[in-house]
């Protein structure tokens, strides 16, 4: 167990290689930390890409961060030619509401759900292959949607390779090798913080992909202890409707928690009275900030 003074809490993104389970590659990095850790959004061992690792108490933001938009680098390949006119018409054909049924190997009821292609983009075809890169909801299948254009095309077809680019707000250009963090470690054991400290981001970084309310300190600590959020807290919000899930910042930045919308941000003026959102996870401890309440009041 390391002794040193790197973050107990945070977000880690690794490049997940070929080969290891998501839960594998999440535990070794625990194993390299020596905290405990959760992953947000199975890759399949023969995937490879983004995998977000959640550090101590960042778990509490698993709900937000599985259910964030993903994007993917796919290689198709078709059974027979089609040719490229083809290809891109049946990307268009299955860019937006699609449904899905998960695989009989699926850890989950295999029930038909609805998923939306935000954008299927053809990189490159070539003579039975193509490059895909497929902007989706959240438990989009991209070996069923690669299978169903096949189908659509009347030649059949199956994904090739995958690799994962992005996970809600957090790319590639962001991730880090198992390589990298066990290096970073080693360094840290001498002394030498900056490299792992530099990797593992504080929880409020998931608020980029949310609605944010900046609250006044004096909020901070009932929310802290549970207290929904009144207008006379906040300073200023994005636009958000009424059960939207949004996170509530301070005037520094720190993630206090992720909460519930109790009402449209049309509604919300600064200063107001009147219930705006509830914490679902909070994640300043209380007494970080001077108590600015009193019993029985709202934040």
């Amino acid at each position: 167990m390391m002794t040193t003074p790197i973050p107990n809490h945070g977000l880690l993104v690794l490049d997940k290689p070929r080969g290891p389970s998501s839960h594998q590659v999440t535990a070794w990095a625990g194993e390299i930390l020596g905290k405990r850790v959760g992953h947000a959004g199975t890759l399949d061992p023969g995937v490879s890409g983004v995998l977000v690792v959640m550090i101590g108490n960042a778990v509490r933001l698993a709900p937000v961060l599985l259910s964030e938009e993903k994007e993917y680098i796919a290689v198709i390949r078709f059974h027979k030619n089609v040719g490229e006119t083809a290809v891109r018409s049946v990307a268009e054909e299955f860019t937006g509401r699609i449904y899905q049924r998960p695989p009989l190997k699926s850890a989950v009821a295999r029930n038909l759900r609805i998923r939306t292609i935000h954008a299927l983009d053809v990189l490159e075809v070539g003579e039975r292959l193509a490059v895909l890169r497929i902007t989706c909801d959240a438990g989009t299948y991209i070996r069923s949607l690669c299978h169903h254009m096949g189908l659509s095309l009347g030649c059949g077809a199956h994904m090739e390779e995958l690799r994962r680019t992005r996970s809600g707000v957090f790319s590639e250009d962001s991730a880090h090798t198992l390589a990298e963090l066990k290096d970073a470690a080693a360094l840290a054991r001498q002394g030498k913080f900056e490299a792992l400290t530099t990797m593992i981001m504080p929880p409020g970084m998931v608020a980029g992909g949310l609605p944010t309310l900046v609250i006044r300190d004096t909020a901070v600590d009932a929310l802290c202890h549970g207290a929904a959020l009144a207008g006379v807290g906040v300073i200023r919000q994005d636009p958000f409707q009424r059960g939207d899930v949004v996170a509530m910042l301070t005037s520094e930045g720190e993630l206090v928690c992720i909460g519930e919308a109790i009402v449209s941000s049309s509604m919300v003026t600064p200063g107001m009275h009147g219930l705006v959102a509830a914490p679902r996870s909070v994640f300043l401890p209380p007494g970080t900030y001077p108590r600015g309440w009193k019993k029985g009041h709202k934040a």
